[in-house]
């Protein structure tokens, strides 16, 4: 079990150092619970709930390491139901060893009626990231890492939404980098370049007791490959839901969930596919998410 536990840790590291920043490679949002907690993504998705909500959502790698890369997200919905909005905020807090990010932002989402069953909402988003990375914790006599980085800016996102009672449509940059602050290079600061988001979702009956729901999230960033996910959730008596995901950079995730009409709580369990992870040290990531849904409560929110 040391030597396991020795070997993940160096593998942390190893990932710190030849990966040059850990933020600066990944996308932002890319957890397998996505399809039912995308606010953060696109703040027009609010407006597909008439109830307001509160919930948490947290991942968590490496277990038992220290300094494994570790997310946690807060999120608040009230509706508007008098012009048909909603508002809230959410935030975001990310840690990977030496570096640690948090992000608040309030949003404001409009819907409008296009057709007895359809709508389209717009919602705007505006905030605060910053982002401290003490890279002379790793080797202060390194060039690469001495300099630590201090990045505080402003953010603004919009969002736009297709919607009904079965599906969603989604196009949105919760992230839209204004201008550069601080000392660290364009390379350093990925973390707060500009997001590209697309989602979708339907809702399927299967039979009285079961529904379908096929659900994306792809996401591109300039200079990187752009990310996809995929997911399929069964839902049983609208009270359970068993679903698995899987993503292009070679990840999978097996996904359960317990849905009431206040409470919803969901668990995910992610892993690695490649020949390298499969029968070897994998990169496992455990995911909880909490919801509470109060006022205009009628049924089960599943799409």
């Amino acid at each position: 079990m040391f030597k396991i536990t020795t070997i993940l840790s160096l593998s942390l590291l190893l990932v710190l150092i030849t990966g040059s920043r850990v933020f600066a490679q990944q996308q932002i949002y890319n957890y397998s619970q996505y399809a039912d907690n995308l606010t953060s993504v696109n703040s027009a998705y609010s407006m597909l709930d008439k109830a307001g909500s509160v919930s948490v959502l947290g991942r968590k790698q490496f277990i038992g390491i220290d300094g494994a890369p570790s997310s946690l997200m807060f999120n608040a919905n009230f509706p508007v139901e008098s012009i048909n909005s909603a508002a809230g905020i959410y935030v975001l807090n990310d840690q990977a060893a030496v570096e640690h990010q948090i992000e608040f932002n309030a949003f404001f989402a409009k819907g409008i009626q296009l057709t007895q069953t359809s709508y389209l909402a717009v919602a705007l988003n505006a905030g605060i990231r910053n982002y401290v990375g003490n890279y002379s914790q790793l080797d202060a006599s390194d060039p690469q890492f001495m300099n630590d980085v201090r990045e505080t800016k402003p953010n603004i996102g919009f969002g736009v939404m297709l919607y009904s009672a079965r599906y969603y449509l989604g196009l949105s940059v919760p992230e839209f980098t204004i201008r550069s602050l601080g000392t660290a290079s364009e390379q350093q600061a990925n973390y707060l370049r500009t997001h590209y988001y697309f989602t979708g979702a339907y809702l399927a009956d299967v039979s009285d007791d079961v529904k379908f729901k096929p659900a994306t999230l792809v996401s591109y960033l300039n200079g990187s490959p752009v990310l996809a996910n995929v997911s399929g959730t069964l839902y049983l008596k609208e009270q359970l839901g068993v679903g698995l995901n899987y993503r292009t950079d070679k990840k999978a995730a097996a996904m359960l969930s317990v849905i009431g009409k206040a409470f919803r709580v969901g668990y995910s369990y992610q892993f690695g596919t490649s020949s390298n992870n499969l029968g070897g040290i994998n990169i496992n990531t455990h995911e909880v998410s909490i919801s509470y849904r109060f006022g205009n409560v009628t049924e089960n929110k599943l799409l």
